[in-house]
């Protein structure tokens, strides 16, 4: 059973820090922005915490990821920032917790480590959203990044109501996140699982050859052979027209759909998106024969969940 947790107005959820140190400034901006939807926020040890490029010793960043786990008064957990860290965590992390006390975790960028370790060992459903700190902490608030956050993690979003299957769409479960982070799982024992999946793709700041070759390394992995579809999202600076060569070379001749112009990354907006779950592709957004025409766009994708 796949355990999608949702949130409601008034539950208590947690910030926590598991890679990089926070701007308190900016923290506080987003944590009121998440007050603001009805939560209330507990502010881990972590995100007041600095060792170098981290948040914190990794004993100190641990524990505040096991007790929100562990906190019965916590119904949702959320990455302040990424960075780099999370990676560190791996091998300690006490996955039976986790498993036995489903909770809305979400992040994106380094958090990515995470996401695909819940969702593999855990089977729960997390989210690939906006975080507290570059999201919720500059000086304007993207109000679509907003409107997509609400719906899908609150009780009364668009996907709270599980949805049956159309059997001429694309569906699948929805793996991924940062390219470098995937990338970096392969040949580790939480090396990313593609086989029968929707693979989401994500950058920032890589120039377009070393895309290329992480793009390659994820090729010679094995990982595109069993996937069913992927989604690039944003690559900032670099658009995905400036990417086209890179996308016609490698990703076109696996003649599975490519999905490009999901606004999801370092981006604004930056849609939610739930890794885990199974994510469906109208027909209506895939070419005729997918074996001569493999790239097209879609916007939104149909989100089914409870599945």
């Amino acid at each position: 059973m796949v355990n999608r947790p949702l949130l409601h107005v008034g539950d208590e959820v947690a910030v926590i820090a598991t890679s990089g140190p926070c701007d308190v400034y900016r923290l506080e901006k987003g944590v009121r922005v998440l007050e603001s939807m009805g939560l209330r926020c507990h502010i881990a040890q972590s995100c007041c915490a600095r060792e170098g490029f981290l948040a914190g010793d990794d004993a100190l960043r641990l524990q505040d990821l096991h007790d929100a786990f562990a906190s019965p008064r916590i119904r949702g957990i959320f990455v302040a920032r990424g960075g780099y860290g999370a990676q560190r965590l791996l091998p300690f992390i006490d996955y039976t917790l986790i498993k036995n006390n489903p909770k809305v975790f979400a992040g994106y960028s380094d958090v990515t480590a995470l996401h695909i370790a819940f969702n593999q060992r855990c089977n729960l459903i997390t989210y690939h959203a906006p975080m507290p700190i570059p999201d919720f902490g500059g000086e304007e608030v993207n109000p679509q990044s907003l409107q997509w956050f609400k719906d899908t993690l609150f009780t009364k979003g668009c996907g709270a109501a599980p949805r049956n299957f159309n059997r001429s769409n694309l569906s699948a479960p929805l793996t991924g996140g940062n390219l470098t982070l995937i990338a970096s799982s392969l040949g580790t024992p939480y090396e990313i699982d593609t086989a029968g999946k929707i693979l989401f793709l994500e950058e920032i700041n890589e120039e377009p050859y070393k895309i290329d070759r992480l793009l390659l390394q994820l090729k010679y992995a094995g990982k595109f052979t069993r996937a069913k579809a992927i989604l690039l999202g944003d690559f900032s600076p670099y658009s995905i027209e400036e990417l086209s060569q890179t996308i016609q070379d490698i990703l076109l001749p696996l003649e599975i759909p490519i999905v490009t112009g999901i606004p999801c990354g370092h981006t604004s907006p930056n849609t939610t998106l739930p890794l885990g779950a199974v994510v469906e592709i109208a027909a209506s957004h895939l070419p005729p024969n997918i074996a001569q025409t493999h790239q097209y766009q879609t916007r939104p994708l149909a989100l089914i969940f409870g599945q």
